[in-house]
């Protein structure tokens, strides 16, 4: 359950605010009273999210974490104790491993890996004790497939980075974690249904159904899922799973352990 008042005052960072998944993170933590400081490359979704939670609650900051600039630029705006960060940005849809360019490879471990080591080196003056380093990874990183490249392989190495960070962090008694989840019911996903019909020759809402049918419960992921278990980690009974990666992928996952 939740401390009152473990997490009263403190900063919860979240890094790709703009996007499907990290909008509903940022209403999620804001109904439970946090004051979020939301990260993006572009002004306008920022100031969206302003405008819905309020400028008291929602702070913006415009910065891409594909860049060590965006180090300093967060750096800067932060002047309290941080109890969370989460790292929630996209990568390109680049199709599957025997077409995607190579550069859509490094371009997605930037994002992802390099992306999440800035935020946590922009932020690390700033954490303590029970503190929460966030990534959220994807199922593609566990069970790789030939038609999501660019997910696989960026997910799979920031897997192995949260558990680099949980020995690195530990010690402060500040945890890493690694949200993965199935696919989830995004416009983003649709863009990889498409590349995968483009793939197979068919259409795709036919791929999003085999999507479904690769789940034990013949689902996809919701947002509101995904929100609830970046929400959990903010409890005290969290400190028990540092380093692990928590799976929200309705059973897709075939492999032990």
């Amino acid at each position: 359950m939740s401390v009152p008042g473990r997490n009263f005052g403190a900063h919860c960072v979240v890094v790709g605010a703009s996007g499907a998944l990290g909008k509903a993170i940022v209403a999620g933590l804001v109904a439970r009273k946090m004051h979020v400081v939301a990260v993006a490359r572009s002004r306008e979704p920022l100031e969206a999210l302003v405008d819905r939670h309020g400028a008291g609650v929602v702070m913006p900051v415009v910065a891409d974490f594909a860049s060590d600039d965006a180090v300093d630029a967060l750096r800067a705006r932060l002047d309290r104790p941080v109890a969370m960060v989460v790292h929630a940005p996209g990568v390109p849809v680049a199709g599957g491993i025997r077409a995607a360019p190579t550069d859509a490879l490094v371009e997605a471990c930037n994002i992802k890996v390099g992306g999440f080591v800035r935020l946590v080196r922009a932020v690390e003056d700033r954490l303590r004790r029970h503190s929460r380093l966030v990534a959220i990874g994807g199922h593609y990183g566990f069970e790789p497939t030939a038609y999501a490249a660019t997910a696989g392989v960026a997910n799979a190495a920031l897997a192995n980075v949260v558990r680099q960070m949980s020995w690195a962090y530990g010690g402060e008694g500040v945890t890493a974690h690694l949200v993965a989840p199935g696919p989830a019911d995004t416009d983003r996903l649709h863009k990889v249904a498409a590349a995968r019909a483009s793939e197979n020759g068919g259409s795709v809402a036919d791929e999003l159904d085999a999507m479904r049918g690769e789940s034990a419960i013949g689902a996809l992921t919701t947002p509101g899922q995904v929100v609830w278990a970046v929400a959990m980690l903010l409890d005290a009974e969290a400190d028990a799973m540092a380093g692990a990666a928590i799976m929200l992928d309705a059973g897709r996952r075939r492999g032990l352990p």
